[in-house]
């Protein structure tokens, strides 16, 4: 069965491009054209990803993003004319997975989509729990959980982590973690990675203002745990 995207956008002649650009390349596609409609959709029929305007009668997109991901963990990508930086903050921080603004290249939308379509393909593939402090990481369910609490990450907050986890100590720059993140086809705002990482840390930290599991190498990039923890 084809991978199904949900479009949700009020311009017809977004929503026909888009479908155009995802089917031709073998995707099933389901379209909305307000927020109500799109939630009734994620509900009801089987969504693999979601495209996302933000600007949408009804619910805007923003609390379209932050409901689905109450409840699910389907990528969003936020795609909006809308390309102030606050706007695209608020996206990645209510849990959208990438953020591209209009006029867009229906070819980079469809890498887009491709990525992160690989990346939850991956989720089920690969290896044993990971345990840095009071964090646990289960690459095959996808949970992470702090003193056996469970943490509710998005996609794009458990990639990152794995990242670092996998390598503590090891430093990451932003490009490494966007291209692990994108399966090398990223292009777009390196800062979009800050964004995953404050929010990781409101997550996980005990003081996010005073990290000590994420830490912050000045003008390289970040690292889990500091340079002189124990392996």
């Amino acid at each position: 069965m084809s991978q199904r995207i949900l479009v949700v956008d009020d311009e017809p002649s977004i929503r026909k491009i888009v479908r155009h650009a995802l089917t031709d390349v073998g995707f099933e596609v389901l379209t909305a054209d307000d927020g109500d409609s799109a939630l009734k959709l994620v509900e009801t029929e089987k969504v693999d990803l979601v495209v996302l305007d933000l600007m949408l009668p009804g619910i805007d997109g923003l609390e379209v993003c932050k409901r689905i991901r109450a409840e699910r963990a389907t990528p969003i990508i936020i795609l909006s004319a809308r390309g102030e930086e606050l706007d695209r903050i608020l996206g990645l921080e209510l849990g959208a997975d990438d953020y591209v603004p209009k006029p867009f290249s229906p070819r980079e939308l469809v890498a887009r989509v491709k990525a992160n379509l690989r990346r939850a393909d991956l989720d089920n593939e690969r290896g044993a729990t990971l345990r840095f402090g009071e964090i646990e990481l289960d690459p095959v369910a996808h949970t992470v959980t702090k003193a056996g609490a469970p943490v509710r990450l998005t996609k794009s907050e458990f990639e990152i982590l794995h990242k670092l986890a996998g390598s503590p100590r090891r430093v990451f720059t932003r490009e490494e973690l966007m291209n692990h993140l994108w399966d090398g086809s990223f292009f777009g705002d390196l800062r979009s990675v800050d964004v995953h990482v404050r929010h990781l840390r409101q997550k996980i930290e005990d003081d996010p203002s005073e990290p000590v599991l994420i830490r912050t190498v000045r003008g390289v990039g970040y690292a889990l745990g500091s340079e002189d923890a124990p392996g």
